[in-house]
């Protein structure tokens, strides 16, 4: 193991050992995420058996009942780690969870940059379980439309809010290299190097992101690069990114793992952000500084891809 890779693993240990050890109050998202990046590590480690059990005990209610998970997309996504989950338990259950949320998503008709991750990441699993083309094509059609990248490549957080959010044009390069994870579609994949190589152009001496991805004034934000430094991390390993991108994600996970504390604390995660009115309530939007789910889980998910990289 390289350097790098001994350096990602470490880190991604740390997080593990904070991140993915309940079903979050309210449920969304990073419950999910976090627990298929607790899955992964195992697999480096040799320890799938052990944390698949206990991942199984923790979501065994959702499990049990699928409709129990509230019908917002932020909700539905926590299931994505279901077909990840089944692959080491051999339980269906697991993988209809998947199924079903998938089944329900359906996109804010204002196109919110959320939704390319939450409709990426469950359509692309489901369609990855059955191959019934109606998945695939519905995720096709839904990032193949979406009307809000600009000149400059980068995307809205959606027709109400034409600001370059930083967590936004990460949940956007997060949601198109979810897609492509398990469909093959160059136009869609088209836009998704064009927008990487926007972010490129934005990205931090510090090797992060800010806020306002455009405006160097705003604060550094931990989960945004996480989710870039994601997105750059597994376009490397499935070979949709030429290597050139390799510095991009080494100067992110130098700068994540600075500032990741032994104990999973985070410094400057984005609170909870809906669409907002203004430039300005973007730039004042508060942060976290400690523990923090939605940035650990996708800290969680970077370390492990780049443990992965060799």
């Amino acid at each position: 193991m390289s350097e790098r890779s001994e350096s990602a693993h470490q880190l991604a240990r740390q997080l593990a050992n904070v991140y993915g050890h309940a079903l979050d109050e309210p449920l969304t998202y990073p419950s999910g995420v976090a627990f298929a990046g607790r899955l992964r590590l195992a697999a480096i480690d040799g320890t799938s058996e052990a944390v698949a059990t206990n991942i199984a005990e923790i979501a065994e209610p959702i499990v049990a009942d699928p409709y129990s998970v509230p019908s917002a997309a932020p909700c539905l996504a926590a299931a994505c780690f279901g077909d990840e989950l089944a692959r080491v338990t051999n339980d269906n259950r697991h993988q209809n969870l998947v199924l079903s949320q998938a089944q329900r998503f359906t996109p804010d008709p204002d196109v919110r940059v959320e939704d390319f991750f939450f409709g990426g990441t469950l359509l692309g699993r489901a369609w990855a379980l059955t191959h019934v083309d109606q998945l695939a094509e519905r995720l096709t059609e839904f990032l193949g439309n979406v009307d809000t990248q600009q000149d400059n490549g980068l995307f809205w957080h959606c027709h109400a809010s034409p600001f370059f959010w930083g967590r936004g044009n990460a949940f956007a390069a997060l949601g198109f290299a979810e897609a492509l994870t398990y469909i093959d579609a160059p136009e869609i994949e088209a836009t998704h190097i064009r927008h990487l190589e926007a972010l490129v152009r934005y990205q931090d001496e510090s090797g992060l992101w800010h806020q306002l991805i455009d405006d160097p004034s705003t604060y550094l934000e931990h989960s945004a690069t996480s989710m870039i430094g994601y997105a750059i991390a597994r376009g490397l390993s499935r070979g949709i990114l030429d290597r050139s991108f390799l510095a991009v994600a080494e100067r992110a996970f130098a700068g994540i793992a600075e500032r990741t504390g032994a104990s999973g604390e985070l410094d400057q995660v984005c609170v909870g952000t809906g669409p907002l009115d203004s430039l300005d309530a973007y730039v004042d939007r508060p942060f976290t500084t400690g523990v923090d789910a939605r940035g650990g889980a996708m800290a969680l998910w970077f370390a492990t891809e780049m443990a992965l990289l060799d």
